[in-house]
């Protein structure tokens, strides 16, 4: 069985926020926890690279704050948020992605995340807002903030369920029995979905929902 891929830092801080950090590119993994090891308040606990590790991690280190990508294999950085809700896991979570979307912010919220931000932000930022969020504040990327009191998502959850399953290709029938509903109800989730996003067909609404973080 494949050890998970976990660093620790060598250095001890007494009384640092503890971090983990899930990032599937291995370079930026390694220089966000040198940048953020710097700091003399934090140390980067556990470096793993999908979300099932993540998970792995923050069980074992109990760390305070968990900085994660949206998109990793296993479990996406917003399904690891939603799940450490879901257990009622104290770690806080930032979400670090290159993904200037309001959607997805407004889905890490709702997740369960404190925080939401570009990965082209200051590294220094970052530090802070490891500090800000472990103190039990909420830090989003300023520019996002703003849109995102401008544009909501149209969808309903089984709208977007469906949409990102005809998005994979599948056909209706697929879809209704993974989703457990009838084809027809399937064909009215797609059509309201396709209609809401004045899209021209199934695959041309999955990209605009996409595109949008809605999906």
């Amino acid at each position: 069985m494949k050890e998970p891929f976990l660093m620790t830092s060598s250095t001890k801080k007494h009384g640092a926020i503890r971090v983990v950090l899930a990032e599937d590119q291995v370079m930026f993994l390694g220089a966000l926890a040198a940048l953020l090891d710097i700091e003399e308040d934090i140390i980067v606990v556990g470096q793993t690279r999908n979300g099932k590790e993540a998970l792995d991690a923050i069980v074992r280190e109990k760390p305070d704050v968990l900085i994660a990508d949206i998109e990793m294999a296993e479990m996406s950085g917003l399904e690891l948020a939603a799940e450490l809700k879901r257990r009622r896991i104290p770690t806080r979570t930032i979400i670090l992605t290159t993904f200037p979307r309001t959607g997805y912010l407004r889905r890490a919220l709702e997740s369960g995340a404190s925080g939401y931000l570009l990965k082209d932000r200051p590294a220094k930022e970052l530090a802070d807002a490891v500090r800000r969020v472990n103190m039990g504040l909420r830090v989003i990327d300023p520019e996002l903030a703003v849109e995102a009191w401008f544009e909501t998502d149209p969808l309903t959850e089984r709208e977007r369920q469906t949409l990102s399953l005809a998005g994979q290709g599948l056909p209706s029938s697929a879809i209704a029995k993974q989703l457990g509903i009838s084809e027809g109800t399937v064909r009215n989730h797609l059509s309201e979905a396709i209609q809401k996003l004045g899209a021209s067909n199934r695959i041309d609404a999955a990209r605009i929902a996409r595109n949008k973080g809605w999906l």
